[in-house]
């Protein structure tokens, strides 16, 4: 693939995919549910864990960039079952995440629709509650960014750098608007984790907060793209660091503007109804226009690195070699985003079968909240096993590299934890709904079972070189090799079949891998 983008192609993917206006819009008020007027305090509590888990990104990246990121990390150097699970469920819950934004951003577009006077179309009256409704809009966009991605990353980024600069403009206006205009008393108690209602609340609220930062690890999945290794690292922080910015003057302009019932039974519509109480039309109308620009480039960055992660695992001989097929002029993995958008949109119809958007919303939440927990943990494992040493040779490197990414990786995996127990003992019968703990349990387990199945078949059926990585790195010494790739992830085509990722070509494979021990 080409190395198209530069630091501020991947800052805007970085942020694109974390979707703070969407984040923002519909998350504030599933949060608030949970954690009472609170969102300040959780939002600035979930960042803590996941800067620790940037910074196991960041430290992997630079030494091995790589389309697979965490699905080839983890596989190498902690086990080939672990890494083949969390760049398996990575890439379901991203599947998730874009079935069920097709209905948010379906959803915003008909909101934006009755703004305008437009109610009913051939007689048909539009419904922003109408999940089948919202779902039909919503796929004609998810299919348009499918194909704007297929064209390449930098013309996707320069699409993208527009889209969020108005959303920004119109989120820091209003927000800051809001923290003079709104008439809720200010109380720094709004900041205080321990005023939290319960367990239960802290659990839930942290992996929904955590779910809003999720997506800034999508520069990572494209880092053989990235010009540098660093500027994709520097790109993931300062994506973060914007991301809290936001969260936090949002949160707060929030709790100054809406008492805490109106808020949380918004939900779907928290932004929407945030700027009607500001401003009358047609300014009301233009945080609706950001959470669609929002959404509309979400469903296109999710399926970037999606792509990315199933190429890489076509690479490895671990899916069919369909998933590894370049656009032949763009250099694209485009029958990857082909394929990944159709498994999409047949999701997101099935997810009809839920027919109230908050419910689906608040179910889809809840399940990839739960997986992103655990390939994030995993993640930060296989940073501090990999990075063992500078505890030895370099302390203060030790702690950044080592110590911080095992601290995020506890919290996160305590959390997760806590709230699988809560879910399960929150009833004791299944039913379709999204306040139904099972059925919340179920999808995160079908992804792992899923993941499982696939590994078997990959590892016995497939031979998959990913699985036996003794044995690649012996080819990829001993046996015939092509020429370097460009950086640190250059390929070598080992005995004529699978390709490896080891660097044969520098100091040995061994070295090239790191320090796995």
């Amino acid at each position: 693939m080409r190395r198209s983008i530069g630091i501020g192609g991947s800052v805007t993917i970085a942020a694109t995919c974390t979707a703070a206006t969407t984040s923002i819009g519909i998350g504030l008020g599933l949060t608030a549910g949970v954690v009472g007027l609170h969102l300040p305090a959780i939002m600035l509590l979930a960042f803590l864990p996941v800067l620790c888990i940037a910074g196991a990104y960041g430290r992997l990246n630079r030494v091995e960039p790589d389309a697979g990121s965490s699905y080839s990390w983890i596989g190498r150097t902690l086990n080939p079952w672990l890494g083949f699970l969390s760049g398996w469920v990575s890439a379901l819950g991203t599947v998730v995440f874009m079935a069920y934004t097709t209905t948010v951003t379906g959803s915003a577009l008909v909101q934006l629709a009755d703004q305008a006077g437009v109610r009913s179309v051939a007689g048909l009256r539009l419904d922003p509650e109408s999940t089948l409704q919202c779902t039909l809009i919503g796929l004609t966009v998810l299919i348009g960014a499918a194909l704007v991605a297929v064209r390449g990353l930098d013309l996707a980024a320069r699409l993208q750098k527009y889209l969020l600069v108005f959303e920004y403009a119109v989120l820091l206006a209003f927000c800051g608007y809001g923290l003079f205009a709104g008439d809720q008393p200010f109380s720094l108690q709004w900041f205080n984790p321990f005023d939290i209602p319960s367990p239960e609340a802290l659990a839930q609220g942290m992996v929904l907060a955590v779910f809003c930062y999720w997506g800034f690890e999508s520069v990572f999945s494209v880092g053989e793209e990235v010009r540098h290794p660093r500027e994709a690292s520097r790109a993931g922080f300062i994506a973060l660091a914007m991301m809290l910015t936001l969260f936090l003057l949002a949160g707060t302009a929030f709790q100054r503007v809406l008492p805490l019932d109106e808020l949380a039974d918004n939900g779907a519509q928290g932004l929407t109804y945030f700027g009607a109480k500001l401003a009358d039309q047609p300014l009301a109308a233009l945080p609706l226009i950001a959470l669609t620009f929002s959404a509309v480039a979400s469903l296109q960055a999710s399926v970037i690195p999606t792509a990315r992660g199933m190429y890489a695992m076509g690479r490895d001989g671990t899916l069919g070699p369909v998933w590894m097929r370049l656009h032949p002029r763009y250099g694209t993995p485009a029958v990857a985003t082909l394929l990944i958008t159709a498994i999409a949109v047949v999701l997101a119809l099935l997810s009809v079968s839920i027919p109230v958007v908050n419910d689906l919303i608040s179910a889809a939440v809840n399940a990839i909240g739960i997986v992103v927990a655990l390939y994030y943990a995993l993640t930060a494992i296989a940073a501090a096993v990999r990075f063992r040493h500078l505890l030895r040779t370099a302390p203060l490197e030790g702690l950044r590299a080592v110590v911080a990414p095992v601290v995020g990786a506890i919290v996160l995996l305590a959390v997760g934890g806590y709230l699988v127990r809560t879910f399960y003992v929150s009833t004791d019968h299944f039913e379709l709904a999204a306040d139904n703990g099972w059925f919340n349990l179920m999808v995160p387990a079908l992804m792992i079972v899923t993941g499982l199945v696939a590994a078997a078949w990959a590892r016995w059926y497939r031979r998959s070189p990913y699985f036996f990585p003794h044995a690649a790195d012996a080819a990829a010494t001993d046996g015939p090799t092509g020429p370097s790739g460009d950086g640190p992830s250059g390929n070598a085509t080992t005995h004529g079949s699978a390709t490896t990722h080891g660097n044969a070509t520098t100091s040995g494979s061994a070295a090239a891998r790191g320090n796995a021990g």
